[in-house]
């Protein structure tokens, strides 16, 4: 008998829990509430740069397995690209200083003994400040878990962790900090390779899945929001219906659901679901302007308001976050601002400053702090034909694309490993 899984939510965790399930034979109908699939990781043409612009500027390390094979997966691993080497270059807005940090090609981290390799003025030993994260508890704060100050610091651990945990790291919990230090730099260099979508997000990892979906036979249904669930007797643990605008879908035996939408839409579907209550806000600023040669593809600032410089063909991008500070800064204030910093950083004349656009995301991700950790929801549920998806869930990772694809492909295959007598 054919399993039928309804996908709820075309953002990253449920387009990937919907190739995982088509790839091992499942049907897989796809339902997104929007018009657009993508979800908060998605390209769109905006007219007012008057280019394609990326919904924010997300940053892929080549430890990301759940991610690159995925990619694969819809044929779309050329879509990443970045340096040859794991080497991140940096600029101090404040001293115009300029640096490069190359990790070692293989596993052992011989870059920390080399000066030129290693950020200026630290030395080895700075770096055994990161051993106490590899053993944090849970609870715990990285200000109380490591040294969260010095050159080492600043300089690099800061601008690398605010970016995958969306916070400013001491706040954080360790807890993630210290997953995602085990999966990238305690790999070695070979994991630590950045990545960037190098035709925007929707060519990488939206669109080719899409293709592969309808090739393959799955039904998609953009603008079909999911307005409730039933769910049968308490005897039998199972989701009954799903209510959408215009139809109501009835689960037979062998069909189930994935639910990938955000938490605080979860909540209002799922009786009783605990979900992270806090968020973190991310702002992404995109000029019209063609970077000049010799312009990294990425490039992390520091002492300024800019945190992360991508560079696009056609566009320059910054990355600012845990942004809660400047979202009520006027527009036209943050934009020159940040175009000053990107024209030094570029080595640009700073007027005429070029058509730009800020792309705000108030609640981007769950903030990444002790006490929301302990909100987020196992993949399972008390209902064996329901499973949850997404980021906020409990990925053991930061609110990354890795976290997402991660757990809607833990999802599809938890739902097709289980006796189908469960379902």
């Amino acid at each position: 008998m054919l399993k039928l899984v309804h996908v709820i939510g075309a953002g990253l965790a449920g387009l990937a829990a919907a190739v995982q399930l088509q790839r091992r034979g499942a049907q897989v109908v796809l339902h997104e509430a929007a018009l657009q699939a993508g979800g908060r990781c998605r390209s769109y043409y905006d007219r007012t740069p008057g280019t394609t612009i990326d919904s924010g500027n997300h940053l892929v390390l080549s430890g990301y397995t759940a991610t690159l094979n995925y990619l694969r997966a819809i044929g779309a691993a050329d879509e990443l690209v970045g340096p040859d080497q794991p080497e991140y270059p940096f600029m101090d807005l404040a001293t115009r200083a300029r640096w490069t940090v190359r990790l070692s090609p293989g596993r052992l981290p011989w870059w920390i003994f080399d000066q030129a390799a290693r950020v200026p003025n630290t030395n080895p030993g700075d770096y055994l400040s990161l051993m106490p994260l590899l053993l944090a508890k849970p609870g715990r704060t990285l200000a109380q878990t490591m040294r969260c100050d010095g050159v080492l610091w600043d300089r690099l651990l800061r601008p690398l962790f605010r970016v995958f945990l969306n916070l400013e790291p001491r706040e954080a919990t360790a807890e993630l900090a210290a997953a995602l230090a085990r999966e990238t730099l305690a790999a070695g260099g070979p994991a630590c390779r950045p990545l960037i979508a190098r035709n925007g997000l929707s060519s990488a990892f939206v669109d080719p899945a899409l293709r592969l979906l309808q090739h393959g036979g799955a039904a998609i249904r953009l603008g079909s929001p999911l307005n409730g669930i039933e769910f049968a007797n308490e005897g039998t643990r199972r989701v009954a219906a799903l209510n959408f605008a215009d139809e109501t879908v009835t689960l037979e035996a062998g069909h189930a659901v994935i639910l990938t939408v955000p938490p605080q839409v979860a909540q209002t579907l799922v009786p009783g679901l605990q979900a992270p209550n806090r968020f973190s806000a991310t702002l992404n600023v995109h000029f019209a302007v063609e970077p000049p040669f010799g312009v990294p593809p990425l490039t992390g600032l520091l002492n300024g308001t800019s945190q992360w410089l991508f560079a696009h063909e056609g566009r320059l991008s910054v990355t600012i976050n845990g942004a809660e500070g400047l979202l009520d800064t006027a527009r036209e204030e943050l934009a020159k601002q940040v175009w000053a910093e990107v024209a030094q950083a570029a080595s640009l004349p700073l007027e005429p400053m070029p058509a730009w656009e800020i792309v705000t995301d108030q609640q981007a991700t769950f903030a990444a702090r002790p006490d929301q950790e302990m909100l987020r929801p196992a993949m399972r549920t008390r209902w064996n034909n329901l499973m949850l998806a997404g980021d906020w869930t409990a990925t053991g990772l930061p609110a990354t694309i890795e976290g997402a694809i991660r757990s809607g492909q833990k999802a599809a295959d938890t739902l097709l490993n289980e006796p189908m007598e469960r379902r």
